[in-house]
């Protein structure tokens, strides 16, 4: 089992990005797929804590544009945790653990630093 897990959802274009960089520099890593295996709380909760839910919470998608407003007003911590269970199109992806730490979204300078590529 690989030290490292990228969390998702699998028809993504970014997520898309990851594994193709990741598996061009042959990083080993397991795959969590939202849709499929759900939201991972702890996991949620760490990105959270380490980001903020307003990063965490992709708010240029097409999930959180379709909130109505006084949900997107009154977001807070506890309401992005229940609108990410909910609605998981809404986190921002991907985000991998790789060896305890936190990486938010794809960006090839973090995982060059992070898998020392």
């Amino acid at each position: 089992m690989s030290n490292t897990i990228i969390y998702g959802i699998k028809n993504c274009s970014t997520m898309k990005k990851a594994f193709d960089f990741l598996d061009g520099h042959n990083a080993a890593y397991t795959f969590h797929d939202y849709k499929k295996q759900g939201v991972d709380d702890d996991v949620l909760r760490l990105a959270i804590k380490e980001f903020g839910w307003d990063q965490v919470i992709n708010r240029r998608g097409m999930t959180w544009r379709q909130l109505d407003d006084a949900t997107k007003k009154t977001m807070d911590e506890a309401a992005a945790l229940q609108i990410a269970h909910e609605k998981p199109s809404i986190i921002k992806r991907p985000i991998i653990v790789h060896e305890g730490e936190v990486l938010l979204g794809f960006e090839e300078d973090a995982l060059t630093r992070v898998f020392a590529l």
